[in-house]
């Protein structure tokens, strides 16, 4: 019992000495010192970052998957931190160079590269890299799913981009720190995450805090996040921008994902599986207590719409389709995908949530982005400052108390330009309601549509109110529509948001 009693008390003392060292070193270095930094830069021009060597950068994929960190060498390991960091290195799609930081009793300092922490795919390779090298980022490891196994669930790698996961999720859409000028005509710019700075956490801390700086051409950034894993993951983001030039689209909090096809489109010729997406809709909370849902689809060409969303309660990229029996891959699983929602902090101000929609054929490009702009001029020597929780997790984190559109099916309606919308809504509230409950819909169909003939009824075998209506939709127009259920005067459902473009595969498809 002794011993017991000794070793505890030495496990005590350590963690003490380790948790005042920790606060000793958050007190070395600080958000205001990357403000300072990111408010310097902004006024002199932009310089790109080291840009990483081309016999890295012209790796084919399956060579640089072979680049491997050693688990063992990640940053805390030593001390068996919950939290310990996994470096990453450049190549392929990681085409520039990050400085990477950590801030610890001992201070500020630069975490040296080390090519020997890595297993690389050929001796040649290895040969031409130095300690010079550098990094391209970094992924956090936490026990996330088992207590005695480090799990991946954060990672930042490649400008500013950021992907997550919960407890027993994989890994699918990705965060950015900013978008500027995304799906415009001009040309998207890119800008990067150059620095960041770790705060070694104690052994046993469950949140974790961590700064960045972000340079472009047009603006510069400080950011801080503290992030918390779990069921869901969090992530609080605190960023302050300056603008080196004037911006026309501007994109707070930018969400990045993936839609190819599902069950409210055709299935491309060949294709077996379901449906292949990592988010199937945005959900916004808009400042009236409107909750809006709107399902995705891939364009035949590049389609920007616009959610006016002032002072937005919150907004983000939904996966709600959980069973694998839609997606039935075994390898992917997009059923396991997360979906992200990020949650203002304060009063963003006017302004709209868009929606970025790319054409794609391939389930490998990204091609949906989603983020909130003000509705204001953002012009050179402005500032920002924008805070928020981004959580990654299943769709109910969001705390909607309404019935959702859970399915949306589309087809032809028989007739030239007519369409037939089937969209399921469950959730408990609805669910609840004798099944012979005077439930009605209300649908608006805008730009000239006609609903020709709508039916609500309660669909025993999937325990779902099924609204089903009749669409003529203008010749050569986008089809826009939008519906909810209603018991009385009282609102069960959100809003169920559509829009469905002129030229859509569908009819012509046979729906």
């Amino acid at each position: 019992m002794r011993a017991v009693i000794g070793k505890w008390s030495a496990s005590l003392a350590l963690l003490a000495m380790l948790s005042l060292l920790g606060a000793q070193g958050a007190l070395a270095f600080s958000f205001s010192d990357v403000v300072k930094q990111a408010k310097s830069r902004a006024e002199k021009p932009y310089e790109a970052p080291p840009s990483t060597p081309g016999f890295l950068t012209n790796l084919s994929y399956d060579q640089f998957r072979k680049i491997r960190f050693n688990p063992a060498d990640s940053l805390w390991h030593e001390s068996h931190s919950r939290f310990q960091v996994m470096l990453v290195a450049p190549g392929l799609y990681f085409k520039h160079i990050v400085n990477i930081h950590m801030v610890d009793a001992a201070g500020m300092h630069s975490v040296a590269f080390k090519k020997d922490d890595f297993s690389w795919p050929s001796d040649k390779i290895k040969n031409q890299v130095t300690d010079k090298l550098g990094y391209a980022g970094f992924k956090l490891t936490y026990p996330l799913n088992a207590p005695d196994v480090q799990n991946q669930f954060l990672v930042f790698a490649g400008v500013s981009y950021f992907r997550g996961v919960a407890r027993d999720q994989r890994f699918g859409i990705s965060a950015r720190g900013i978008a500027v000028n995304t799906g415009l005509s001009s040309g998207e710019e890119f800008p990067i995450f150059t620095d960041f700075w770790l705060v070694r956490p104690t052994p046993q801390a469950k949140s974790l805090r961590f700064y960045a700086l972000l340079d472009g051409p047009s603006l510069t950034g400080a950011y801080q996040f503290v992030v918390h894993p779990g069921a869901p993951t969090r992530v609080q983001v605190k960023a302050r921008l300056f603008l080196r030039k004037d911006i026309k689209l501007l994109g707070m909090a930018p969400l990045t994902s993936m839609f190819q096809y599902g069950r409210n489109t055709p299935r491309p010729a060949g294709m077996w599986r379901g449906a292949v997406h990592d988010s199937d809709g945005l959900l916004i909370h808009s400042s009236t207590g409107e909750w809006l849902w709107h399902p995705l689809i891939n364009p035949v060409k590049l389609e920007t719409e616009y959610f006016t969303a002032n002072s937005p309660k919150g907004f983000g990229l939904m996966q709600r389709t959980r069973s694998f029996r839609v997606y039935q891959d075994a390898e992917a699983r997009y059923d396991l995908r997360p979906s992200a929602w990020v949650k203002p902090d304060g009063d963003w101000g006017k302004g709209h949530v868009v929606l970025v929609k790319i054409p794609t054929d391939s389930e490998t490009n990204d091609n949906i982005v989603a983020f909130w702009t003000p509705s204001d001029p953002t012009k050179a020597g402005n500032h920002y400052d924008i805070d928020y929780t981004l959580s990654f997790g299943r769709s109910g984190m969001t705390g909607e108390p309404l019935g959702t559109a859970d399915d949306t099916f589309v087809g032809s309606g028989g007739k030239n330009n007519q369409y037939r919308f089937v969209v399921d809504f469950g959730g408990q509230k609805i669910y609840s309601l004798p099944h012979d409950a005077p439930v009605k819909a209300v649908v608006s169909a805008l730009n000239g549509a006609k609903v020709l003939q709508q039916d609500v009824r309660w669909v025993a075998p999937l325990a779902k109110w099924r609204l089903s209506f009749l669409v003529q939709a203008p010749a050569g127009q986008t089809l826009d529509l939008r519906a909810f259920l209603k018991n009385g005067d009282k609102t069960l459902t959100e809003t169920w948001s559509y829009s469905l473009p002129a030229d859509n595969r569908i009819v012509n498809n046979g729906g």
